[in-house]
């Protein structure tokens, strides 16, 4: 049987996320079992940054509008720098985050995808790694940030870059699979 058979992850996204950071960790969680929905305040289709241009276009399963944070097992936020420059600036792909986190359901982070995590106001005394450009916001909002290529503090998983992916991707299909944490 699969690790994550039965569990339900969400991966919130806008316009611009940097490619692998979404293609790679979704297969990682269908590979081992998990129903992955692609969740967006865009309607359609979500575009992929790929290093130094535009990208593929990803079908979003669940409009941000229409969706239930309670109906899932996990959240994943891709990096990029306009895609969770954009999500941190829409009051309903904060308040998404804010409700992974309230809950204790794990919550997975690569790149610039902390940002996120840092406007839903929920990094204060957590240990996390990120892009090391956005470590002084990690840090200005009360995280403590360390240069490793994945982090986990107590289900919530960070990692760098698309470097860090295959340690990344290991390490959300462990504590997916695990479930919620006390925070």
């Amino acid at each position: 049987m699969a690790k994550l058979s039965g569990k339900k992850i969400a991966i919130i996204t806008e316009n611009g996320f940097e490619q692998v950071e979404l293609t790679a960790p979704k297969k990682a969680l269908e590979d081992a079992g998990a129903k992955v929905d692609v969740v967006s305040p865009e309607k359609g289709k979500v575009k992929a940054w790929d290093h130094d241009h535009w990208g593929i276009e990803v079908p979003v399963d669940v409009e941000l509008k229409d969706v239930d944070a309670n109906n899932y097992d996990g959240l994943l936020i891709p990096g990029g720098v306009m895609n969770p420059d954009k999500m941190r600036m829409n009051p309903d792909c904060v308040a998404f985050a804010q409700q992974f986190m309230d809950s204790g359901k794990p919550v997975a982070a690569i790149c610039h995808g902390p940002w996120l995590l840092v406007e839903a106001n929920r990094v204060k005394g957590k240990t996390m790694t990120s892009y090391p450009s956005i470590q002084t916001d990690l840090k200005n909002a009360g995280a403590s940030w360390v240069d490793k290529e994945v982090v986990v503090d107590n289900g919530l998983i960070t990692s760098r870059s698309p470097k860090d992916l295959d340690a990344f991707n290991k390490k959300i299909v462990e504590e997916f699979a695990e479930g919620k944490h006390q925070r």
